[in-house]
This record gives structure tokens, C-alpha cells and sequence, in this order.
């Protein structure tokens, strides 16, 4: 059993059920004995995922030289910073180190005031805490979490709120009996704080996700949690010892931005996006020295961010 699970478990059985946003946010970001806090490392070969970050130095140079693009569609202003969210172990620092480079996490998140340049995201969205909820008998439902001999089980809670049952209306196609939703409020949060910061330039956006009418293929929801490179949909069992996700609502992220003054310039494949960025030179500055050991690697390493990941997560790019 892991830590998460006790405290988790003690606290429904003081308070009953949590909703699944709380039991989502300490399972990931309990300082102590939340997944992304704990001292093992999830990433890599040896953890349970890996992000495009960790196929370096390819994806750096690549996101480098799209993001290169758009300082000088912008006039090259000596000003520009690129401000990444959820810049975890900072594996973007050389790639974008010839601009102001300022790293921000969750528990860090504060944004510059005003600032010109480009808000940078990769699998950012997808880690933030969400509501699950269920259309049951012409109402959304809360999924909340109770417990049973350290066991967690879902149970069905009270009728949303406003603010949640706006989201679903503004962001899902028509609700249908018996289909799992997620609302993630947070990220709309994030939206607002990104516009009220950014002065003039670019939001992009790295993720796997969904729009509004790509949901109806989800009728459970899209929760989903890795362990070992393995995706697991049982989100409940041991908290704190695997990842947990759902996916991005593009169509939330692009409307909401809309809202207070974000403009989609484009929303395409992450595949598109890099060979978009490498073709000015063929790759040549991804690949390297021709003929070296450090090519095939790094030939490897663009393969699998071409065909690997490339068709699986979405880039949104957005204007102000």
C-alpha cells in the first residue's frame, strides 16, 4: 500500500468521498508522496513513459527552430522569452537558450507580468487535475471516490455545479445517458493567466488530446494510468506509485483562449509541426555530422518522434 493510499484513505474516511480532481492532485502532487514528487524517476527506459523532451537533443533543436520562426515573424524583439510550463527536469534549456528562457511548474507557477515572446507547453495539460463526471437519468453527475478496506471504488455524487456544467455544455457535443466526461477547470485557469501575462506572441501547445466532436469516440471518459509503459484503465489503484492522465480538450484550450484574446493561428499533428521546422535545411541541424554514430542515433531518435508520437499528439499554435 502505497503512502498516497493512506493519507487518501484516512482523509475519505473522515470527510467521505473525494472527488476525483483531490484524489488526482494528491496522488500526483502531494509534496511527499505524489507520483511527480517522489525521489524515482518516472521517465525514461527505466520509469514508466517518456515525453518528445526526453528524445534529445532532436525534439530541442527541432521546437528551437519552429520557435525561431515565429521571433522573427514577430521582428525579432531583443526582449523575447520563451516561458515553458511544466518544465520539469529543465530538458529544454540548451535547445532554447538563445533566448530569455524562464522554466515554470505547478508549484511555481507564477508567469512573468507582461512579457513578449512565446508560452511554450508539452504534456502539460494532460497532468493537470480533473473532475470525472458521469450523465446519468438527464443530469451530469460528480464521480466521487470512497474507500473499503484500502480499497478505492467509485460512487456516483451530487449534481455539478455552474462553473463544471458550463464547461460540459460549452465544450462536449450533446450529453448522452451513461457517458464519462472530464472537466478540467484548471486548465482554463491557466489559459487566463497565460493571456493576462503575454503582452504580444504565441502560445503552443504540445499534447495528446481531443476536440468537441472527437469526444463521442470516449463514451468512458479518457482517463487512463501508466505504469511500466503500460496504460492501464484503472485510474484508483495505488495512487502515488503510477501516472495518471486524461486527455486535453483542444477545443476547450482553443475557445476559452479565443475568449480572452488568444487567436488559433493553426492546430495540426506534432508530425507536421517538426517536419514543418525541419525543412528549411533538410534536417540537417537535427541530425548532425553526417556519417557519425551520433546520426543514426539521432535518425532514430526523429523516427520516433515522427512515427512514434508524431500522429498522436497535437500542436496548437495561438496568437495575441
Amino acid at each position: 500500500m502505497t503512502l498516497a493510499t493512506e493519507l487518501l484513505a484516512a482523509e475519505i474516511r473522515a470527510s467521505g468521498p473525494v472527488t476525483f480532481r483531490r484524489f488526482m492532485e494528491v496522488a500526483l502532487y502531494h509534496p511527499e508522496h505524489g507520483y511527480y514528487r517522489r525521489a524515482a524517476d518516472p521517465f525514461g527506459k527505466e520509469g514508466d513513459f517518456f515525453t518528445a523532451e526526453q528524445i534529445q537533443p532532436v525534439f530541442g533543436i527541432l521546437m528551437a527552430a519552429r520557435i525561431r520562426e515565429l521571433f522573427h515573424l514577430m521582428g525579432a524583439p531583443p526582449e523575447f522569452t520563451v516561458v515553458e510550463l511544466g518544465a520539469g527536469r529543465r530538458e529544454m534549456t540548451d535547445a532554447f537558450s538563445e533566448w530569455n528562457y524562464l522554466p515554470v511548474d505547478l508549484e511555481s507557477g507564477k508567469l512573468p507580468e507582461h512579457f513578449t515572446g512565446v508560452v511554450f507547453s508539452n504534456e502539460f495539460f494532460d497532468a493537470l487535475p480533473v473532475d470525472a463526471v458521469l450523465f446519468r437519468e438527464g443530469e451530469f453527475h460528480v464521480q466521487r471516490v470512497a474507500v473499503h478496506d484500502d480499497a478505492f471504488y467509485w460512487v456516483t455524487g451530487e449534481t455539478v455545479g455552474e462553473e463544471m456544467h458550463r464547461y460540459l455544455h460549452d465544450y462536449y457535443p450533446a450529453p448522452e445517458e451513461g457517458r464519462w466526461y472530464e472537466v478540467n477547470l484548471e486548465a482554463l485557469r491557466w489559459m487566463r493567466r497565460i493571456a493576462d501575462s503575454l503582452t504580444k506572441g504565441y502560445v503552443l501547445t504540445i499534447d495528446y488530446g481531443i476536440t468537441r466532436a472527437e469526444s463521442v469516440r470516449f463514451p468512458a471518459g479518457t482517463l487512463m494510468g501508466y505504469r511500466r509503459h503500460t496504460a492501464q484503465d484503472d485510474v484508483l489503484t495505488d495512487p502515488g506509485a503510477r501516472d495518471i492522465t486524461a486527455h486535453v480538450n483542444f477545443t476547450a484550450l482553443e475557445e476559452s483562449g479565443s475568449a480572452c484574446g488568444l487567436v488559433k493561428e493553426s492546430f495540426t499533428t506534432l508530425a507536421q509541426t517538426l517536419l514543418a521546422a525541419g525543412e528549411r535545411d533538410q534536417f540537417a541541424e537535427a541530425l548532425g555530422v553526417s556519417g557519425t554514430g551520433e546520426e543514426l542515433r539521432r535518425r532514430m531518435q526523429l523516427k520516433t518522434l515522427l512515427f512514434g508520437m508524431g500522429e498522436t499528439f497535437r500542436v496548437l499554435l495561438q496568437r495575441k
